[in-house]
């Protein structure tokens, strides 16, 4: 299932082939700098097997993020239902990100997102979509802004999931976009 496809990037659901991509991603230091843990070959490849799944049933989760002429993967991009009550509530669709390191600085974050954005907004009919991040990840912050999310203090939180050891990574800020503010900006 093709979800998107830009000038570069072709957005779609995970393959059995892609899964070396998934567990090299979740593995390596400098994509989760910001995360608490990195995630062993066991636990990518369930994570991948639940997003593949959720994919295919909801149409929502975190898409492959594929080079358009090769079809060969170098991260994920995609809206996913959330599920951290009460800080966001029941039915809130997140845009999130992550790419292999050889593949940073190109724009292709970028790229991607502003197509699932208008994905999430022109078929999906969402009033809003979100982005969260640790305070201090400012390369994740920085795509945000240039997809037109503005930051919403109001909304900041403490995540649930990261523990107490990983403090410094507990600060999250939000920011969000509104679908008739997408519609005014495109």
């Amino acid at each position: 299932m093709i979800i998107r496809e830009t000038e570069r990037l072709r957005i779609r659901n995970w393959r059995g082939g892609d899964r070396d991509l998934f567990a090299e991603i979740n593995s390596d230091p400098k994509v989760m700098e910001f995360f608490p843990h990195r995630r062993s070959r066991a636990e990518s490849d369930a994570l991948f097997d639940r997003n593949a799944r959720t994919i295919g049933e909801t149409g929502f989760g975190f898409f492959a993020l594929a080079l358009r002429d090769s079809d060969s993967p170098i991260g994920f991009c995609g809206l996913a239902r959330t599920d951290l009550e009460p800080h966001l509530p029941d039915g809130t669709v997140e845009i999130g990100w992550r790419l292999a390191v050889s593949h940073w600085g190109k724009g292709y974050v970028t790229e991607a997102a502003l197509a699932l954005l208008d994905y999430g907004f022109s078929d999906r009919k969402l009033r809003e979509i979100v982005s969260f991040a640790v305070a201090t990840n400012t390369r994740s912050t920085a795509v945000m802004k240039r997809i037109g999310m503005r930051p919403d203090p109001a909304r900041d939180f403490d995540h649930p999931g990261v523990p107490d050891t990983h403090a410094h990574l507990k600060r999250h800020v939000l920011y969000r976009i509104g679908a008739e503010e997408w519609r005014r900006g495109t």
